[in-house]
């Protein structure tokens, strides 16, 4: 280092160049059009050697580029070179791995007997089977029976003639429309927002938009209840996750407080939650969720996928039914499938936060536009719910679901876990009956799909049943058991399309079909 740094280095070092300037000035001087490029690198060299052995390295290491050997593979390099045999052997021996989580065998023989519904039969609440069967229909989100409504169907049908079926193109080429645009206003006027953007899939909507603001290394606290596609979205963020339990705010602010606690580098923090929670049916206490939020400095992303058009007075969602300024929510996920007879979803908030997801966001980027017949149908409804219109089929839906629960809670072989206010009702079996007759959740599943079919074999009425979360892809086999999964239950939605009258028979028909296999032989075991 001190002879290289010496004053007699540098000298020679210095004179070294300045004869390979002169030698490269010499010879483009012989050359006949290299007179001007000569004075350039004399005045270069002059005014700044340095610059011109930069310029000269640059050179050089783009004549080695260009004369180096280009790649093949067909060169023998440091690989294992394989014989025809060896690979005949490998590639009998290589077994694939499943598209799809295998289920067991009694779950496979129930779904090969799923009823399906005729192709030509409205999605109301009486509707026709493939065998020609007619039955009530509890089992959809068609809430207020606004699938078959004549003006919506024509509006649709008026849209349609006007704008072709669909856009055809994603949302940031030509595939936007002045409907998209309306839908867009209307929903961040409903909300009291500064802006929105809508999606073409609801299921998609509220990952994509996690994975548009959550990167590496950003913090993650979620509800461990959560439903699929937010479990979707925190994986694709690759973020650090941590899990509270489902709606307890005690044991959210002790995660949020260790996070606080550690020592670790500044980054993005998020609390992801539902407001109507898909896998139990209860409300998150939003109030208490805002306090903690703003006391540890976190951004709240809410998923209002199941609560909007259901919720509050306009059904604009929890934020509304709690009396919460929608202003003090970071992130607004909702649908616009289910009661608003719809299809895809948004994204409302601040105006930035929207203009970001219009480049970032996988859903929106890469997904061609929501149909314009969709739009103007999502625009309609939420036109209605903010009307008188509106307002009774609100108030009418919780008279519903008001007789629904009171005869489904009268069984005394389960139990609801769902709100008042929630038109998706689940029936879980009650603790001491899954001690007493020591039923493990494959045998639970099975009892409780008896029950859905009792229901539709003697009853005809189709209800459904809380299906089993699928398995993240990627987990350690250990940490397969740690997932969170709901109880298994019965899942029943009350609508509008039938009278008081025919949901309190309805509620009577599932409650009694219940006591029916919860009587039978297979499923006494331990009672004794």
């Amino acid at each position: 280092m001190e002879h290289t740094s010496s004053p007699a280095y540098t000298a020679t070092l210095i004179d070294s160049g300045r004869w390979l300037a002169q030698q490269i000035v010499s010879t483009l001087r012989r050359a006949s059009d290299g007179a001007v490029l000569a004075r350039y690198i004399r005045a270069s060299y002059q005014d700044d050697p340095v610059r011109s052995a930069f310029e000269l390295l640059l050179f050089l290491l783009l004549l080695r580029y260009l004369l180096a050997s280009k790649y093949s593979p067909k060169k023998v390099g440091s690989h294992v070179v394989l014989s025809e045999k060896e690979i005949d052997e490998m590639v009998e021996d290589w077994e694939p791995e499943p598209l799809v989580q295998e289920q067991s065998e009694p779950l496979l023989q129930l779904d090969r007997n799923r009823p399906s519904l005729h192709r030509d039969a409205p999605c109301g609440p009486r509707t026709k089977l493939c065998d020609g069967k007619t039955v009530t229909n509890l089992a959809n989100y068609n809430h207020y029976n606004l699938s078959t409504d004549p003006a919506l169907v024509q509006s649709a049908v008026d849209t349609i003639r006007t704008y072709g079926v669909g856009p055809c193109s994603a949302p940031g080429f030509i595939g936007t429309f002045d409907v998209h645009l309306k839908l867009e206003q209307d929903i961040a006027s409903h909300f009291g927002t500064e802006g929105a953007v809508i999606y073409s899939q609801s299921f998609s909507t509220i990952s994509s938009v996690i994975s548009a603001f959550c990167k590496r290394g950003d913090i993650i606290v979620a509800d461990r209840a959560v439903n699929f596609p937010i479990r979707k979205g925190i994986q694709a963020s690759r973020g650090i996750v941590r899990w509270f339990q489902h709606n307890d705010m005690e044991d959210l602010e002790r995660v949020l407080a260790s996070l606080v606690a550690e020592d670790r580098p500044l980054t993005r923090r998020f609390i992801i939650t539902e407001g109507l929670s898909e896998n139990v049916g209860d409300i998150v206490d939003l109030p208490r969720l805002l306090e903690l939020k703003t006391k540890y400095k976190f951004r709240v992303v809410l998923d209002e996928t199941l609560s909007y058009g259901i919720l509050g007075r306009t059904g604009r969602g929890v934020s509304e039914l709690q009396n919460v300024d929608s202003a003090n929510i970071d992130i607004i996920v909702g649908s616009l499938a289910g009661c608003l007879s719809s299809g895809g979803g948004f994204c409302t908030g601040r105006s930035i936060m929207v203009e970001h997801q219009r480049l970032n966001s996988p859903a929106v980027t890469f997904s061609a536009s929501l149909p314009t017949f969709l739009a103007t149908t999502a625009s309609a409804v939420i036109t209605r719910l903010q009307s008188e219109d509106g307002a009774n089929d609100i108030r009418t839906l919780q008279e519903r679901i008001t007789v629904l629960r009171l005869q489904l809670q009268e069984s005394a072989w389960v139990y609801c876990t769902s709100a008042p206010d929630n038109p998706v009702i689940h029936l879980v079996l009650k603790k001491e009956h899954v001690r007493k007759r020591c039923l493990t959740r494959l045998e639970q599943e099975l009892l409780l799909q008896e029950c859905v079919d009792e229901c539709l074999v003697s009853h005809s009425i189709l209800v459904t049943r809380l299906k089993t979360m699928p398995i993240m892809d990627g987990l350690h086999p250990r940490d397969v058991a740690k997932e969170y999964q709901p109880d298994p239950a019965i899942k029943v939605c009350a609508t509008t399309g039938l009278s008081k009258k025919e949901t309190s028979k309805a509620g009577t028909a599932i409650r009694h079909a219940i006591t029916t296999v919860m009587k039978r032989a297979k499923w006494q075991r331990g009672t004794a």
